[in-house]
């Protein structure tokens, strides 16, 4: 007599929750840009009812970089300690409460203290987001992935010349800074609803985990002291390319503007369609250049052929940035800029999904702080050499434009470099456990 077979369990439905998270990274990076570039895209009006210098305006901003160094040499590691969630939701609340402290100040030690808070409180962004990125995505995915939340960067500065030239003739710029201080508290409220790790999560699927925890387990348990960390090649491949790109994409958040109003003569009224046109590029730069090295391997390329191919291509578009300043069309200038930002997310997309290639999932946050404590002394060094030049310009009743010119045949230069240092380092991308031979017992 036959037995009866036993009913088969239907397949698990594939949900796609993942792509949640996704947005929320996404949107937590964009909060983080409205709030760091709302004082750049004011400065201007800053400086007529301050009496401030063009100088003046580049040491507040330096207070910036300063803290944002310190706090990303911290963050990482405490992100890798309490985790994503509780480390990125207090990184959040702090910094919008820093963006609204910037209305009570009325001098310029003032501002700078108001910038130092900012810098701090946000620097478990960048961190946060790509720790996030590695517990929730497979390692095919994760350059994507970068991709969407790095995107968040210029949509956060696409809303910043749209809104804040209203904000400010309707209500003047203390409450500019406290209405989109405000704002970004609403992010929090989801990021605490939804976020948890993804077998932890009751809308992600057994399909979707299995999908989500698809690469090889983590060779390297617990985790890895900084002093191990910087033992590697791998490493020092990030620090150098954060060090050398990330100083050119922050100036341009910080002083971009300044540059419209001083070479084109333009107000903030007027800055509002250049700049919407140039972070819209940048964004499909950041989807594009993840997208390349992402598709490059599904069509069977190695991870290093796809990453480095992709970088090539974005350091090849930053080149004609050196020429900026010898435009006197200001379009001709916004296409210019639009593409330089476009390939610099594109780069960078792929250089922060390097980490994951590189570094186990609990070193992720730790290496992503400390590169972004190295594109921080780079970018105060680069707003140092700004604030020094003015000041010689002003000293001298030369014309300014001399001074954008230098940092702008520095910016096509420093791609190139940050790519040949990255190639020295890393001549093959591979998992840092595979270096590794033991794992010491204390390390946790």
């Amino acid at each position: 007599m036959a037995h009866p077979t036993a009913p088969t369990a239907p397949p698990s439905r594939i949900t796609r929750f993942r792509w949640v998270i996704c947005g929320l990274l996404f949107s937590a990076i964009t909060v983080n840009y409205v709030d760091r570039a709302l004082f750049g895209q004011l400065a201007p009006e800053l400086r007529k009812t301050f009496g401030w210098s063009s100088g003046e305006v580049a040491d507040i901003l330096l207070w910036f970089e300063v803290a944002y160094a310190i706090g990303l040499a911290f963050a990482g590691r405490i992100l890798d300690r309490v985790g994503t969630k509780l480390g990125l939701a207090v990184s959040f609340a702090a910094w919008c409460l820093a963006s609204m402290l910037h209305a009570g100040m009325a001098t310029v030690l003032g501002f700078k203290l108001a910038r130092f808070f900012l810098g701090i409180t946000e620097a478990g962004a960048y961190p946060g987001v790509t720790k996030a990125t590695a517990e929730w995505f497979p390692r095919r995915e994760r350059a994507l992935v970068a991709g969407f939340y790095n995107a968040g960067s210029n949509v956060g500065s696409m809303i910043v010349p749209v809104v804040a030239p209203w904000l400010f003739f309707s209500y003047g710029w203390q409450w500019t800074f406290i209405i989109v201080g405000a704002a970004g508290f609403v992010w929090l409220i989801f990021w605490l609803a939804l976020y948890r790790k993804p077998a932890e999560q009751p809308r992600v699927s057994p399909a979707e985990l299995a999908i989500i925890e698809s690469d090889p387990p983590d060779t390297i348990t617990g985790i890895m002291p900084v002093s191990r960390i910087l033992a590697t090649r791998q490493a020092w491949s990030f620090i150098m390319g954060k060090f050398f790109t990330d100083m050119i994409f922050r100036w341009n958040i910080n002083l971009l503007p300044l540059f419209f109003v001083d070479h084109f003569n333009l107000d903030i009224k007027k800055i509002g369609p250049p700049f919407f046109v140039i972070y819209l590029t940048a964004g499909l730069g950041s989807i594009g250049g993840g997208w390349l090295s992402s598709a490059l391997i599904h069509r069977g390329w190695s991870v290093n052929a796809a990453r480095k191919t992709a970088m090539l291509v974005c350091v090849i578009g930053v080149l004609p940035v050196m020429f900026t300043t010898f435009v006197t069309n200001p379009w001709i200038a916004v296409l210019i800029l639009s593409l330089m930002m476009a390939f610099h997310q594109g780069w960078s997309s792929n250089l922060y999904t390097s980490i994951s290639d590189m570094f186990p999932k609990h070193a992720v946050g730790a290496v992503a702080g400390i590169g972004g404590t190295a594109g921080s002394i780079g970018a105060i060094a680069l707003l140092y050499l700004t604030s020094d030049l003015f000041k010689s310009a002003k000293a001298a009743g030369a014309n300014v434009d001399h001074v954008y010119t230098v940092i702008f045949v520095i910016a096509g230069f420093s791609y190139l470099v940050a790519l040949a240092s990255f190639h020295f380092l890393v001549p093959k991308l591979e998992p840092v456990q595979n270096l590794v031979k033991s794992t010491p017992a204390a390390a946790t």
